[in-house]
């Protein structure tokens, strides 16, 4: 019989993920957490760091490392309201390094905040209507929903689905207010997490909810999808798909991304049950013994897509009924200003890889302050690191875009398509798994490609560009057109050929590659598509009709193959 991994051991001895993490904290002779408690604390969204720049120095100087912890909200769609967005703006200004950070999962992530620190920012993020439960760990995590700005009636209600999924999915355990907000402490007997149990899922969970025809969300990615199916303006209810995933590990062929299957079609009201349904069928059929094996994904292909949907079938209690049609036409972000159905408009801003801080050319942490000030709708995390001020009066736009423009915040008018919508995890200085750079590579890497674009005419041509810094996936690489997939300092994984309706996942084609070999192979290919192209053909499309990437298949090269 396979050995259970160490984590799920630790889950068991967490009692409901607590773990030592109250010892941990009040022990002043370290900046860490225990070891069990590194594992532990993630379910309550936080991960312990350190500046890899200074590690080697510090070591020298006999010094632990420079331990710091990344803080990560649960925000259901990324929706904030105005004060929220003040609140938490002033939290990274008090606890964190004076920066918010949007991931591609729509929520904000603190980084640099010290341990003697980390419970009063959780409480001051509390304080906000926000907690960050459930962010990580092998749990649901944060629900992706649409920004949609145009389709802003149904967006209302899609949105409050996506809520209600990550609601009924959150842990029942008490840990997080005993630990965080000094709540009352839970008896243990009994049942404490009816649906995850006491060892919780075999690993991470992700959900998103589309509303088409904008895949902003790249629902093929993720464990369990929605796609909301809309007529003359109402929500009649969704096509669900499960089993997507993208991590991988560099150099073990049984492991690769992995788009969704299409199961069928709910009604709204049968949204939550098809969520717990797909869940604890991988809570009680996901493999515990291997964490690289453990998503979804891979009980799936192990035991079949017909074998999981029927199982899931059973646990509902009726058969799903077929797809409803649908289309995907782009997966980006729309920018600039937009108006909704109910008269209010919506202003699209890029935020490169997502990082809000002031700096002498972009005070954007002000800017944003400012206009949450004034700011009479919301605020939308886009999945693509980007932010939406949404929800602004006609009568407030001019308001809205001369501190737009005051605080350097359009610099979407200013960059090429190619700008616009490139995705860069944060690999280093502070994500221990980065074996490459990626956010502080991806301004000069953007412009040495636009340099190459240049060459050919194509510089205001669109081209997807996703980098991160190792194969575990969280800028959503390998749905892009070009994806460069760190292995070692400088080096990079090449694939390409992902569609832009996030429908198809890009190929290896190069391995192991510096800059100087990245762009010869850019020249060449960009030097076809200028040339052979059909009038509106995608670069991800044109590399597939003209058999570029015949032959190659996955994210893996096996050992002796060319």
């Amino acid at each position: 019989m396979s050995t259970l991994t160490a984590q799920e051991g630790i889950k068991t001895r967490s009692r409901y993920l607590r773990g030592t993490l109250g010892e941990s904290l009040a022990d002043g002779a370290t900046g860490a957490v225990a070891g069990d408690d590194v594992f532990v604390i993630k379910f309550h969204g936080s991960y312990i760091q350190d500046d890899r720049d200074r590690r080697e120095a510090r070591r020298a100087a006999k010094l632990e490392p420079d331990w710091t912890f990344m803080i990560r909200t649960r925000t259901p769609g990324g929706v904030l309201t105005p004060s929220q967005w003040l609140g938490l703006s002033a939290i990274a200004r008090e606890y964190g390094d004076e920066g918010l950070r949007l991931t591609t999962r729509q929520a904000i992530q603190f980084h640099g905040v010290i341990k003697r620190e980390l419970k009063a920012t959780m409480a001051a993020i509390n304080a906000q209507l926000i907690d960050t439960i459930a962010a990580c760990g092998d749990v649901n995590r944060n629900v992706l929903c649409s920004p949609n700005p145009v389709e802003s009636r149904a967006h209302a209600e899609v949105y409050e689905w996506a809520r209600r999924i990550s609601e009924h999915l959150l842990p029942n355990t008490r840990a997080y207010h005993e630990l965080w907000l000094d709540g009352e402490k839970q008896a243990l007997e009994g049942v404490v997490e009816p649906i995850y149990g006491p060892t919780y899922l075999p690993r991470k969970f992700k959900t998103a909810v589309v509303i088409p025809p904008q895949n902003d969300v790249d629902i093929f990615a993720h464990d369990l999808g929605y796609i909301a199916i809309i007529e003359d303006g109402r929500l009649l209810g969704f096509n669900v798909t499960a089993g997507g995933g993208l991590g991988t590990s560099h150099g073990n062929l049984k492991t690769y991304p992995r788009l969704a299957d299409l199961l069928g079609f709910i009604t709204p009201e049968q949204t939550l049950a098809f969520a717990e349904a797909v869940l604890t069928t991988q809570r009680d059929f996901g493999d515990r013994t291997s964490r690289d094996n453990s998503k979804l994904k891979y009980t799936i292909i192990d035991r079949g897509v017909d074998w999981f949907k029927a199982e899931v079938e059973r646990r509902l209690g009726f058969e799903l009924a077929p797809a409803r049609p649908f289309v995907f036409t782009g997966q980006g972000d729309r920018f600039g200003w937009h108006e909704g159905a109910d008269g209010r408009w919506h202003l699209n801003l890029r935020i490169p890889a997502g990082r809000i801080r002031d700096t002498v050319d972009r005070p954007w942490l002000s800017g944003l302050e400012a206009i949450a000030r004034v700011h009479q709708g919301d605020f939308r995390l886009s999945p693509n690191q980007n932010l939406v001020v949404a929800g602004v009066p006609a009568a407030h736009r001019d308001e809205i875009e001369a501190l737009v423009r005051q605080y350097a915040l359009d610099l979407y008018t200013s960059q090429t398509p190619l700008q616009r919508d490139a995705l860069a995890c944060v690999a280093f200085p502070t994500c221990p798994l980065a074996m490459a750079e990626a956010e502080r590579y991806l301004p000069d890497l953007l412009g040495k490609v636009s340099a190459v674009q240049a060459n050919h005419g194509l510089l205001n041509d669109p081209l997807v560009l996703r980098i991160t810094g190792c194969p575990n996936g969280c800028a959503r690489p390998y749905l892009a057109e070009v994806a460069l997939i760190g292995k070692a300092l400088g080096r990079y994984n090449l694939l390409l050929g992902g569609s832009v309706q996030g429908d198809r996942l890009a190929v290896l084609y190069r391995e192991n590659i510096d800059e100087p070999e990245f762009l010869g192979v850019l020249e060449n290919l960009l030097g076809r598509y200028a040339a052979e192209r059909d009038v509106g053909e995608r670069f991800g499309d044109f590399l597939h009709r003209r058999g570029v990437l015949d032959g190659l298949h996955g994210v893996h090269r096996e050992r002796g193959a060319a």
